[in-house]
This record gives structure tokens, C-alpha cells and sequence, in this order.
């Protein structure tokens, strides 16, 4: 049986060495987050089991469950939960996800540059280079994300780069041939060269790119319009042998969605973090897209507390641009304006920042 390899590698040569040294060898590779405290770093690991550890001083044998025929990578999901699960990427399904985004981009290899600069252990910034070494583009790669060298890497050549909206808000984006956007809700008066995209580990990356899916990817609603995906990109299943997809092939995301008038698909958000306030149901990321576009609003999180008449209130966490005081009654007529009036925040809560996972999704459960 073929090894599972954790890399607890910084972004860089080295990494790159291991990862291809592992695959040329037919292991499977497991990108640890070296930024994570120990205790959550020990979680990861055990999520991931894998069979050998390489880190800077070499390899290190575990007792660790092997890796199947096939199976290339196995990633860590960047959700907001306490509990990580590891989905498993065959290679098929690797290659399946790059080829649809090169093709979705038009990549020229010969011209085109990617970028990582997010992290490898995340199905974002590990996507970024599985496209490069599989469409053969050239490859540059950050150990972080740092918005000056980023952008100077991209004056030098045609390049493709994915970020998160945290990052994206420190660069000037007019010097990137290509932005994915993902991971968290997209900032207003995006760039036109950016492209959002919509997808999650399960996924292998990125499967809907404005609003379109990739060729090959079906998109279903279940029940509470929960989005389905079908995709030869999918994982094929979880560490503790769970498969990704049901009998019929369908991922069940968790999110909410529609179809807008164009055809393009529109994500609420997780199901489970929908606000039930009076009966009425509130998707936390519709207002934060309102409140987002107040002057006095430079970050805003969404989430829920307790209501004795309600049952349960909307509340907003803001970050406040600089010099500026927002008031609740203010941020709730913005969002009575735009939604309907039980949308509109009943609290409202000042912070200097919102928590978020390494990847920058928001963290509504820790919110307080």
C-alpha cells in the first residue's frame, strides 16, 4: 500500500521537492500548517493520519493508515468548526480540477506565471500549484502572503494568483493578469480582471467561476436549496472512509443557493448558520454585503445571540473605518433599504477585529 506523506514544510523548494519526490514515488502528499499552535497542529495531523512525516530534518516513519491506488493527495478541511476532517484527492480528480481551470482562464504555459502566496495546506493555495506543475506554467511561491512582494512578482510576467478578500483589499489588483477570489464573500467594486469563485475542499478548489460552473460540473439543490455538486473534480472520500458523495454522485455542500435571472449561481451561505428571528429566516451574508458598503463599516461580521422575544436577534460585529463611529440605527436603515426590515441589526457590537481561520473565513462561533 502506498504511503500518506505529511509535509510540515514551509512553502518553498523544499516543499516542492517533497511533494513531487512523493508523488513520483506513487504516495500520497498530506501540506500540514506549520502556523497552527500544536494543539490544533496535533488535531490536523491525526484528521490527516498519515504514515510518514518529512519535515527539516528528514522523513519519520507513524503508525498511520496508507494510502489507496490512486489517491494523490489528502487535505485538511478550512472550515470554521473545532473538529478538522481530511478529504482524500485522487490524482484524477487533481488533474481534472486544473485542466477545467486553465481552460476556464485560457492559461498559456509558455507566457503565464501562478503565484501562491496563500497556504499550501488549504485546497487554494495546494490547487495553485497542481495547476502550475500539471499545465507546466512557471511557478513562483511565497512562504506567506506579503501584498508588496506579491505585486512584484507580477510586474515581471503575465500572472495568476488566488487570494482571499483580506488579501485582495491590500493589493492593487490591475497589475495581475487573473485573480480567483475565494474563501469568504467578495468585497463591492471588484476589479475586472478578478473572477470569483465558489467551491470547498470536497471540491478539490474552485468548481463555479462567476457564477458558472466549470466544464464538467453539475449543480443541483437539495432540500432547504442546499447545494449539490456532481464533478469529476470531487474527492473520493474522507479519512475515516466516509465517501465525499452520495449513491447518485452528488456532494451535499451544506451551503444554500439559487439560480439568479442570468443563470448564475448566488450562495447564501452555510444552512446551519441561517438566523431564525421571529419565524423569519436571515442569511448572515446578505447583510453583511449591505453593511459592507457603508463608509463607516471597514470589516462586518453577521451572526445571532439569544432573544427573549424573538427567539433569536441579528447582530452585527464591525470593524470601524478609521475615524469613523458607526451607529446601530444607521447600519439598520442601510439594511432596511436593501433587504427586508427583520434583516436589519437589532445589535450592534464595535471590535478592532473578527476572528478568522488561517485561511480567512470568518469564524462565527467565536464570535461573542
Amino acid at each position: 500500500m502506498a504511503e500518506v506523506v505529511a509535509l510540515a514544510l514551509p512553502p518553498g523548494d523544499g516543499f516542492l521537492a517533497a511533494m513531487t519526490a512523493a508523488w513520483e514515488r506513487g504516495d500520497a502528499v498530506a501540506p500540514l500548517d506549520m502556523r497552527l499552535p500544536r494543539p490544533a497542529l496535533q488535531a490536523a495531523i491525526a484528521a490527516l493520519d498519515p504514515t510518514a512525516i518529512v519535515d527539516a530534518e528528514g522523513l519519520t516513519s507513524r503508525r498511520g493508515q496508507g494510502a489507496e491506488e490512486g489517491d494523490a493527495a489528502v487535505l485538511v478541511t478550512s472550515g470554521t468548526t473545532s473538529d478538522p476532517k481530511a478529504v482524500v484527492l485522487s490524482k484524477e480528480a487533481i488533474e481534472a480540477s486544473a485542466a477545467a481551470t486553465s481552460a476556464r482562464l485560457g492559461v498559456q504555459p509558455d507566457q503565464d506565471v501562478w503565484l501562491a502566496c496563500i497556504p499550501l495546506s488549504h485546497v487554494g493555495g495546494f490547487s495553485v500549484v497542481c495547476r502550475a506543475i500539471l499545465g507546466g506554467s512557471k511557478l513562483v511561491v511565497h512562504e506567506r502572503f506579503d501584498a508588496q512582494a506579491a505585486m512584484e512578482v507580477a510586474a515581471t510576467a503575465p500572472t495568476l494568483v488566488s487570494l482571499v478578500p483580506a488579501a485582495y483589499r491590500q493589493i492593487r489588483p490591475e497589475v495581475f493578469s487573473k485573480i480567483l477570489l475565494g474563501g469568504a464573500a467578495p468585497p463591492e467594486g471588484l476589479a475586472e480582471n478578478v473572477v470569483t469563485t465558489y467551491g470547498l475542499t470536497e471540491s478539490g478548489s474552485g468548481v463555479v467561476y462567476d457564477g458558472v460552473p466549470l466544464s464538467g460540473v453539475e449543480i443541483s439543490f437539495g432540500n432547504n436549496n442546499e447545494i449539490l455538486i456532481r464533478a469529476p473534480m470531487l474527492g473520493s472520500r474522507y479519512r475515516n472512509g466516509t465517501p465525499v458523495a452520495d449513491a447518485d454522485g452528488w456532494f451535499h455542500t451544506g451551503d444554500g443557493g439559487a439560480w439568479d435571472d442570468s443563470g448564475r449561481l448566488i450562495v447564501h451561505g452555510r444552512i446551519s448558520e441561517v438566523i431564525n428571528t421571529g419565524g423569519e429566516k436571515v442569511w448572515p451574508t446578505e447583510v453583511e454585503a449591505v453593511l459592507s458598503r457603508d463608509p463607516s463599516v471597514s470589516e462586518v461580521a453577521v451572526w445571532r445571540r439569544p432573544d427573549p422575544k424573538w427567539g433569536e436577534r441579528v447582530v452585527a460585529w464591525v470593524v470601524p473605518s478609521k475615524g469613523q463611529e458607526p451607529l446601530l440605527a444607521d447600519l439598520a436603515g442601510v439594511v432596511r433599504e436593501s433587504l427586508s426590515p427583520w434583516a436589519a441589526p437589532k445589535e450592534l457590537v464595535l471590535v478592532d477585529f473578527l476572528p478568522r481561520t488561517p485561511s480567512g473565513k470568518l469564524r462565527r462561533s467565536a464570535l461573542e
